[in-house]
């Protein structure tokens, strides 16, 4: 396949709205328009578009058509058998994707209430007779969310239809969250790129699988929002008894889910540069097999900006020492907006070895460390 020409366009966020209750936005930048109508030409003649969400930038495609999606697999090197998530701009278009005999039951109703648009992806019953099987990976459930991102939303109602939007990045590598990253590792294989500055989350979404006859809830993906807030807009909407939130490999296993995942983000290795990754334990005590590390650590390193790690004294002659700063150990959401922006520009420094410090996994860092556990190819215990 011959290279393409990749095109960067600005869209300006500020200039896009949707009304209430609308499903069409309003759009006052002309620009910002042009380019939105431009990337939308480009999915309905089955060409990926890079685009940016709250998450991460993502790579689309038309949801339903198996060519197109088809593409996306082809352009990040992405197996098979990983699913797709469909991203759509109204409840309207919701609905065209699930069986018209479908009734949400109230734990979707509550958790779409408060998190649609957002970075939260529900499991739903599939129409197959409108879903294609690329997409579900011959599932009977498809994975949808409604994207907050104004540019997301708007390219998704201009288009006028669903769009598949993994991380617009090669497979395993760490997900986007600016239109340079997309540009560095895509550039030449997909023809536009919707730049709309970085993105707020910095992490994908939530998954949640509420299918269960008993009612509860499975976080089958920790991300952009968080089990907490779940748990406590359940709390807050039943008068007794809330469904249970648990999460995989926290609460429960599931290894036959494990080995052919409903979501995508379950089965394969992820996030990882082309650099060694290690994972420094400081919260979590080491088996007794196993002894805490005391060699002197190397070249790049992630970190909390008032964590033992961050603040100590790297000036060791000899080493040459890249840090990049992950906020404050008290915000997780300030970790999880700058994770996958830190590992790629250690990468692009030319750094040798990244080091990324353990965060408590509380609030948006259980999904901070499930991302960190997949990129990190060893563990080290450290005692500070």
């Amino acid at each position: 396949m011959s290279a393409l020409s990749t095109r960067v366009l600005f869209c300006d966020s500020s200039a896009i709205s949707f009304p209430t209750a609308a499903d069409e936005p309003t759009i006052t930048n002309a620009d910002t328009l042009h380019s939105l109508q431009l990337a939308a030409r480009q999915l309905r003649a089955r060409q990926p578009v890079a685009f940016p969400t709250e998450t991460v930038y993502g790579l689309g495609a038309l949801a339903l058509d198996s060519t197109a999606a088809a593409r996306i697999f082809a352009t990040k090197g992405r197996p098979s058998d990983n699913p797709l998530i469909a991203h759509v701009s109204s409840l309207k278009m919701l609905h065209t994707l699930i069986p018209s005999s479908y009734a949400l039951p109230r734990t979707y109703q509550v958790l779409m209430q408060h998190f649609w648009p957002g970075p939260l992806t529900l499991l739903f019953p599939s129409d197959p007779n409108v879903v294609p099987p690329i997409l579900t990976a011959n599932h009977p459930t498809v994975a949808i969310r409604m994207p907050s991102h104004p540019v997301a939303r708007a390219l998704i109602a201009i288009t006028g239809a669903p769009l598949a939007a993994p991380s617009a990045n090669s497979s395993g590598k760490p997900s986007p969250t600016r239109a340079e990253h997309v540009l560095r590792d895509l550039n030449g294989k997909i023809g536009i790129i919707l730049d709309g500055g970085a993105c707020d989350v910095g992490l994908e979404s939530t998954v949640v699988d509420g299918l269960h006859p008993d009612g509860n809830l499975r976080v089958l993906r920790p991300g952009g929002v968080t089990v907490e807030d779940i748990a406590r807009v359940l709390q807050e909407n039943y008068t007794s008894d809330p469904p249970k939130v648990l999460v995989h490999s926290r609460d429960y296993a599931d290894h036959q889910m494990e080995q052919a995942p409903t979501t995508p983000g379950m089965k394969y290795r992820h996030y990882s540069p082309a650099v060694p990754v290690t994972l420094l334990l400081t919260v979590t005590p080491p088996p007794a097999t196993q002894k805490y590390y005391s060699n002197p650590l190397k070249i790049g390193v992630l970190s909390p900006t008032d964590s033992p790690l961050g603040q100590f004294d790297l000036n060791v002659e000899g080493i040459e020492w890249q840090r990049f700063y992950l906020g404050p150990m008290s915000d997780p959401s300030v970790t999880a907006q700058r994770l996958f922006d830190g590992l790629l520009t250690l990468e692009q420094a030319g750094v040798d070895l990244i080091l990324i410090e353990e965060i408590d996994e509380a609030k948006e860092g259980l999904a901070v460390m499930n991302r960190v556990r997949k990129a990190a190819s060893e563990h080290r215990y450290i005692r500070c």
